[in-house]
């Protein structure tokens, strides 16, 4: 009922580069708001998984992110990347790749500006399926990231034979960074590997100015967290980036 009263949103988050300050990526974030008041996405995302309708949800997702960046680009606003989160079940789909090809077309949207996140669980479901699919992504042109880095089991030996861009470390490591020598030696470590395998790291859930200069200090190459923004409306992440210093 959700799809077909129009209740979803997306809102955005902005992912910045750690160097420059400029926004790199954005993530598009699923928001519920019916009649009777918001729903949280930890509450409808597990029962959407549960259900199988994550598929048309997450269709729905795409198709929109890809709309807005495209409105974006008419603006003028070259930059950032527009990144969505693509759950198990949609991965799982045989014709995801052809999918998402055809919603870039619709909306007259190059593959360079859009960008997938999968979990560190996923890669390893089906790895083999998996790097059939995330090559077929990467020749396309679309932007691979690992999302919630280091909760997972990935093995090393499959992790550098995926396409991959970006590592994103889990909100759990980067809190207490700053204060817990072990969640200092794991990030540092993240960083350090991710770096020798040519692939980008994003700090999640930064919140503090000590997270970001030990992060800076490792040499992460980019964060997010409400130490820079909250999600927000499209409106208000066009206002943001426009007030950026250029």
């Amino acid at each position: 009922q959700a799809l077909t009263r129009d209740e979803f949103t997306l809102y955005f988050q902005p992912i910045v580069n750690l160097g420059s300050g400029e926004v790199s990526a954005a993530e598009a974030l699923l928001r519920w708001n019916p009649s009777a008041g918001s729903i949280g996405p930890d509450r409808f995302i597990p029962v959407a998984e549960e259900t199988g309708l994550i598929v048309p949800i997450g269709e729905w997702v795409i198709r929109n992110a890809c709309r807005e960046r495209q409105k974006w680009a008419v603006l003028g606003i070259t930059q950032p990347r527009m990144v969505v989160n693509i759950s198990a079940r949609q991965f799982a789909q045989k014709n995801l790749v052809a999918t998402v090809g055809r919603m870039l077309q619709e909306v007259d949207l190059s593959p360079e500006h859009l960008g997938i996140e999968i979990t560190e669980s996923l890669l390893m479901e089906r790895p083999e399926d998996t790097i059939r699919a995330l090559n077929a992504f990467s020749n396309m042109g679309v932007q691979i990231s690992v999302d919630d880095f280091g909760t997972g089991y990935s093995s090393l030996s499959y992790l550098k034979r995926f396409p991959l861009d970006k590592l994103k470390v889990d909100r759990s490591f980067v809190r207490d960074i700053a204060t817990d020598p072990d969640d200092a030696a794991i990030v540092t470590a993240i960083i350090a590997m991710a770096h020798s395998l040519n692939i980008k790291v994003v700090a999640e859930g930064v919140e503090t100015e000590q997270q970001l200069e030990f992060l800076r200090s490792r040499g992460c190459d980019e964060y997010q967290g409400y130490y820079f923004s909250r999600p927000m409306p499209s409106a208000e992440f066009i206002v943001k980036l426009s007030n950026l210093p250029s």
